[in-house]
């Protein structure tokens, strides 16, 4: 008996260490900020600054050192931001980033801690407000607003990567200065304007721990449920290695670090391979950093153009060319991000317009209605069609809220009675999009090969898209 009652003791202690030990590692997952972004997957930003006006051609390594020394040419005389947000809903945009301030460090808001912003101009008696009429545009149009801060370069202020030019105490009094203006502008942003829904540091924003502001700390006190990007403490998102508003494949949105650095600031293993990190993820990362992908809407013909220069509408892409962007970054599980720029009128110009529209329309025609859908849970979900019908893009989408599970898949149609690949991939996310040569069938199936839990297929859908605005796989 004694015997009999040591090996039960022995067995439940063997089951206890099971239970405890064996448990499989904790699966990084999006917080409520990163969820709302990827299931936005289409947004814009609008680059607008004192370069607009200066008649000049814009040279990013120029305008960093050079301040303008007349800000007064600032003065849009048909300024119309509901026109900027319409045009962003037009192409089916969820989202909308404006740049309240940019490399030269004027500020399109009232602040009462960077002298160089709209208080300073004759411009509308020096009261005008942008991120306000932004953000008023923003939500009346059902979009949600964003603010772009750059704070790593500053002109008119002398900073180079964060650092305020100068030496000895004099540099350290300034570079004092310089952080609590930048801080002071975060705080006013994160609580004059409402809830936002990203706020992006171009370049990052560095850390206090290498003398730079502390801004982080103001966002997630202020803005908890904005999406942050990013500095050197967390990237809440990824850049995805370019700005062709494209993504590698496979892309997983779990990355290895809580934050990706910048330019000369990342780490090797970032930059090594060309950002190959970046730009495809890791799927066995440790925490949940989904990717981007952006592009200027006017980057056609060896052109690169964010803000707005005269003459150049033949630099706007091909419709095509970004219905071809959106499958290979919304369609690689990225978020695309357009940059719009307005003119110094103070409208977006009618080609851009149009073009938004038209990249809109396509979009909505092409995945507006499927031929069918299903939902799933387990490693098959299957479609039957009514009736047989031309079938040549699949979309599939898992339920990022519980993680990415799949690993590798395939998808079969049913094809003179036996069930053929049609195609096959390994990252599916908050959205994969196939392409094909058209069959014709009325039973697909994703078949879930690997995968690191129970699948969760949030949809499966078939469609026949018949354009000549084709992509180019």
């Amino acid at each position: 008996m004694k015997l009999k009652n040591s090996l039960i003791l022995l067995l439940c202690a063997l089951l206890f260490c099971n239970v405890i030990f064996a448990q499989p590692l904790e699966k990084p997952l999006p917080n409520a900020q990163q969820l709302a972004w990827q299931k936005a997957e289409l947004g814009v930003i609008f680059h607008y600054d004192l370069h607009i006006f200066d008649t000049t051609k814009y040279v990013q390594s120029q305008n960093r050192n050079t301040p303008v020394y007349d800000y007064n040419i600032f003065n849009p005389q048909q300024l119309d931001v509901e026109q900027w947000v319409l045009s962003a809903k037009s192409a089916g945009a969820r989202f909308a980033i404006l740049t309240a301030t940019h490399e030269t460090g004027f500020a399109l808001f009232q602040s009462d801690f960077n002298p160089y912003s709209l208080k300073a101009l004759k411009w509308r008696d020096g009261k005008a407000d942008l991120v306000k009429d932004f953000v008023d545009a923003c939500r009346k149009h059902n979009i949600k607003p964003g603010i772009y801060l750059g704070i790593r370069w500053n002109s008119f202020f002398g900073v180079h990567d964060f650092k305020v030019n100068g030496t000895g105490n004099m540099q350290k009094e300034r570079q004092k200065y310089y952080n609590a203006m930048v801080e002071g502008m975060v705080k006013e942003v994160c609580t004059k304007y409402g809830d936002l829904f990203e706020i992006w540091f171009d370049g990052g924003a560095s850390s206090p721990e290498k003398g730079a502001p502390d801004v982080l700390p103001i966002v997630k006190k202020y803005q908890p449920d904005c999406l942050f990007y990013h500095n050197e403490q967390l990237a809440e998102a990824r850049w995805g290695g370019s700005e062709n508003g494209t993504i590698g494949y496979p892309c997983w949105s779990t990355f290895p670090y809580a934050a990706t650095g910048a330019g000369e600031s990342t780490s090797k293993d970032i930059s090594a391979n060309n950002y190959a990190l970046l730009k495809n993820g890791d799927p066995n990362g440790k925490y949940w950093v989904p990717a981007m992908s952006d592009a200027p809407l006017r980057g056609n013909n060896n052109r690169h153009e964010w803000f707005w220069e005269p003459g150049d509408e033949a630099a706007v892409y091909p419709l095509a060319d970004l219905v071809d962007m959106y499958y290979k970054s919304v369609g690689r599980n990225s978020t695309l991000i357009l940059g719009l720029t307005p003119d110094n009128t103070g409208l977006l110009p009618k080609v851009d317009v149009q073009r938004l529209t038209e990249f809109g329309n396509e979009i909505a025609t092409r995945f507006y209605k499927p031929l069918a859908s299903a939902q799933g849970k387990g490693k098959i979900t299957m479609i039957s069609l009514p009736k047989t019908e031309h079938v040549n893009q699949i979309v599939i989408a898992e339920d990022i809220s519980k993680g990415e599970r799949i690993r590798k898949y395939k998808v079969e149609a049913k094809l003179n009675n036996k069930w053929q690949t049609i195609c096959e991939g390994t990252s599916v996310g908050n959205k994969r999009i196939q392409t094909f040569k058209p069959i014709k069938t009325n039973n697909v199936r994703l078949v879930v090969e690997e995968c690191t839990a129970g699948p969760m297929v949030d949809f499966l859908k078939v469609y026949y898209v018949q354009s000549e605005n084709g992509i180019r796989n």
